[in-house]
């Protein structure tokens, strides 16, 4: 009987990314799981993939390259310099990243050094980032259990690791007889409420909860609705997020008014950003406070030309899964999954008709912001309401008492 590290592994190869015999691959991952990787390097040997590119983190170690190198340091850091990346894209590699919360530890990191150590790390392989935006290389970002990120998720709870990792294979159908097939099914339930949206066609969505937020969000004509699957140009699946609850599309990167407030906190590049809203006029972040991290999230909205507008809204219901676990995992790709909620930063090719043959300019033309941040926050709460206005000028109501109306 295989376990569950194994099915977990099959399900991040086969599934996520689709993999092909003896396609290269990326592995991106905390040190710290480097039994996990085993198992995935022998499940992916085993099917013949042999070209392996291991891509490993350490928080500690990343601590103290902020605390003592300049800009030009850390830009020759393979921590943050990620040229190999475009390497593996030349060749059509496949990318599969693997997620934990970093330690606290970088709180008394200058904010700047911070960023721009994201910074780095996401201009630093135009070629990948090109490629992954338009879907032309298989990637996936999946979540693992490191003693820190479980410390944070279960604070005093002995085999918090343990503990973690049984909450990872739950929220992704590892524990079923078959977990592919049960993501088979997952994705066609996506599938059903990607069509009703896109039947839809609408201008506008209206969003309002008791926490404040009262923003209005406008689509454009050619936006597209995606779900739990996406495919490359040559029609190849992928699952790009393991789990995943969203339903998403990109906005009109000038059109956003009113103020939004987080539901969650945020953590970004290892540093907690928490009790957070931002006011937009005009698609921008005009003004924004932060109970913590307002430095941190001063940095994202400023990065570039880009990073204060939106990029992304996506719709997750708050009866789902990992909401209803009641967990906060301090993980944006689960957080977001427990939550409706808006990215700053850069834009869906793949959200507007015929975006993946569209140049940046292009794309700007037609609204989709272009940035090289992407930050997801959680917005989501159970009394979130959701009024959209269709093409014709109706309004219907899309999500009521934090889920979908229908």
């Amino acid at each position: 009987m295989k376990s569950n590290f194994e099915k977990y592994a099959e399900l991040l190869l086969f599934k996520g990314l689709n993999i092909e015999k003896n396609q290269p691959l990326v592995i991106t991952s905390p040190i710290e799981c480097i039994d996990f990787v085993r198992v995935l390097a022998k499940t992916a040997n085993e099917y013949g993939v042999h070209d392996i590119y291991f891509d490993w983190s350490d928080s500690y170690l990343k601590l103290y390259q902020l605390s003592n190198y300049d800009e030009k340091e850390l830009e020759n850091s393979p921590f943050w310099n990620k040229k190999v990346y475009d390497e593996y894209a030349k060749k059509n590699g496949a990318f599969l990243m693997l997620s934990a919360e970093e330690s606290e530890i970088f709180e008394g990191v200058d904010p700047q050094m911070i960023s721009k150590s994201s910074y780095i790390s996401r201009t630093t392989r135009p070629i990948y980032k090109e490629k992954q935006s338009k879907y032309e290389v298989p990637w996936c970002i999946a979540m693992v259990s490191t003693e820190v990120s479980a410390r944070k998720v279960f604070p005093g709870v002995e085999k918090a690791k343990e503990r973690l990792w049984e909450e990872i294979f739950k929220a992704c159908l590892i524990n079923c007889d078959d977990p592919l097939r049960e993501w088979d099914q997952k994705i066609a339930r996506s599938k059903n409420n990607v069509k009703k949206l896109n039947d839809l066609h609408l201008k506008q969505l209206h969003y309002t909860n008791s926490l404040g937020t009262d923003l209005i969000v406008k689509l454009g004509d050619g936006h597209i609705w995606c779900g739990a699957d996406e495919k490359m140009p040559n029609g190849r699946p992928l699952l790009v997020n393991i789990p995943t609850e969203e339903i998403f599309t990109s906005p009109m990167m000038n059109e956003t008014e009113g103020i939004v407030y987080a539901s969650k906190p945020l953590i970004y590049s290892g540093s907690l950003i928490d009790g957070f809203w931002i006011k937009f006029e005009k698609g921008k972040a005009v003004s924004f406070d932060a109970k913590v991290g307002r430095d941190v999230l001063a940095g994202i909205i400023g990065l570039d030309q880009g990073s204060c507008k939106l990029g992304e809204v996506a719709l997750v219901e708050y009866d789902s899964p990992i909401s209803n676990s009641k967990i906060l995992f301090y993980n944006t790709l689960f957080d977001e999954n427990a939550a409706c909620h808006l990215a700053l930063g850069n834009g869906f090719p793949s959200c507007y008709e015929n975006g993946i043959n569209m140049t940046s300019e292009q794309l700007l033309d037609v609204g989709v912001n272009q940035s090289d941040e992407h930050t997801d926050f959680m917005i989501g709460t159970a009394d979130l309401k959701i009024v959209g206005t269709t093409s014709s000028g109706e309004e219907v109501i899309v999500f009521e008492n934090g889920n979908f109306a229908w």
